[in-house]
């Protein structure tokens, strides 16, 4: 496809997503249920996986469909996909540029990516050139209100490159690639350089570089801040937009698709215009769910009711924009991110979900920077702070940490499992922040 051709697409893409538009909830899941149906007879037809995974279960009753996960995704590789690629091959690739860094090969005009695996099982996933054009008209649609008409210069913060990124490069539109494993100094050497208007970062990098811009080595701001890759902590939120006078704008991407982005009144919205998701509820009383989601827009590598790890909690409310897509209160971050401890009376294990771990640790002082949170093989905490350099004295914010979480599980009706307090360490980069997390020897499941 040509260079002006592929522009012609992505701009086709682009218009689509600005102009469609629903008056209900309703027409919108009419319209959705059109296209998930349209979308798994064309699936049946070209995936002898998915053909006889469904074993001849009506189109129409695709809800009823067996649910899908990465661990199956990865073991029916082959047979899965629609474009002949076998998994030996994609992960060569994938494995050859995270040594070289170089993420541009493909394999029959194909694009392959590699997840990071934080659940430590690392996934593939396979992009087409119609479906990286449509991706990135989606998200010029979504994340940046000029789109292909008006001049910006964007700036990825990424572990790894890909083509399904510098796709973005289009029109008017400036991208340069941030490597998250260059040094701090390095980066910032790159952005006083480049002076982008569009940063597009995890919140632990976008953490890092208020603090550079605090201290005097960073003076390039941006006029859009959009956080990727990681849970958007509420104390994170706060730093990153009192340095930099912007609102936090989001895109909840993963490997299984551009799932959520936020309007321009900064509410998080599924984009239910390319997928179609199911809530599987963990709490209905917090509105709290896991996804499983049907990628109606992919046909590459079939996404069809896949469950996901993560923990979302639904808004209250409608969101003032008008949008009838499912609006986000919070990404929580991964089922395994959530907390255990013992009944006070039965012993039994109860759930504490990492927003109320999250909301109790920042309530406790404004002393805190920085916190960990992570639950250790034998239920105990391992908590880690960093704390303002004025701070005379540490004890008094552990003490007032350990309250706060002792009315945490007195209000849950649970013991306190025994704290311990560390020094706080992270560096950003390869590894995603998961400021509260289980590790996995604690699992429970």
């Amino acid at each position: 496809m040509s260079i002006s051709s592929t522009l012609r697409t992505v701009y086709h893409y682009w218009l689509t997503r600005r102009r469609r538009k629903w008056s209900s909830r309703a027409r919108l899941e009419r319209w959705q249920e059109r296209r998930v149906i349209r979308h798994i007879r064309w699936v049946q037809a070209n995936s002898s996986f998915y053909r006889e995974w469904w074993n001849g279960l009506e189109n129409e009753a695709w809800r009823s469909f067996p649910l899908m996960d990465k661990a199956l995704m990865m073991e029916h590789f082959d047979r899965l996909n629609t474009a002949g690629i076998l998994k030996e091959e994609a992960l060569a690739l994938a494995a050859e540029g995270e040594v070289t860094r170089n993420f541009s090969p493909v394999i029959k005009g194909i694009t392959v990516g590699l997840s990071s695996g934080t659940s430590g099982n690392r996934g593939l996933f396979l992009v087409s050139g119609r479906e990286q054009d449509a991706w990135t008209g989606t998200v010029l649609a979504k994340l940046l209100p000029g789109g292909l008409r008006k001049p910006a210069k964007i700036a990825f913060f990424l572990r790894a490159n890909s083509n399904l990124y510098e796709s973005v490069r289009r029109g008017k539109l400036e991208f340069r690639y941030f490597d998250l494993l260059d040094p701090i100094g390095k980066l910032v050497e790159r952005l006083e350089a480049y002076r982008p208007t569009v940063w597009v970062a995890p919140p632990s990098m976008l953490r890092m570089l208020a603090d550079e811009f605090t201290a005097g080595r960073l003076t390039a701001r941006p006029s859009r801040l959009i956080s990727v890759a990681e849970v958007l902590d509420p104390l994170d939120r706060d730093v990153i937009e009192k340095t930099f006078g912007q609102t936090v704008h989001q895109a909840y991407q993963c490997t299984e698709g551009f799932l959520g982005a936020t309007c321009e009144l900064g509410t998080l919205h599924l984009n239910e215009d390319v997928v179609h998701i199911e809530k599987e509820y963990l709490d209905p009383a917090t509105r709290r769910f896991v996804p499983i989601i049907t990628d109606f827009s992919r046909t590459t590598q079939p996404i069809v009711r896949y469950r996901l790890n993560d923990v979302l909690t639904e808004a209250a409310e409608l969101c003032a924009c008008g949008c009838p897509f499912t609006a986000i209160e919070r990404i929580e971050g991964r089922c395994d991110d959530i907390l255990y401890f013992p009944h006070s009376r039965t012993g039994e294990p109860v759930a504490v979900f990492p927003d109320f771990v999250a909301r109790a640790v920042i309530a406790a002082s404004a002393a805190i920077e920085h916190y960990r949170v992570v639950q250790l093989a034998g239920g105990e905490l391992d908590i880690s702070l960093q704390l303002a350099p004025d701070i005379s004295s540490p004890a008094d914010v552990e003490a007032k940490v350990s309250g706060q979480l002792q009315e945490l599980s007195r209000r849950l009706e649970s013991d306190l499992p025994e704290i311990r307090f560390s020094p706080y360490r992270f560096v950003a980069g390869a590894a995603k922040l998961r400021r509260v997390e289980r590790c996995k020897a604690a699992d429970r499941e």
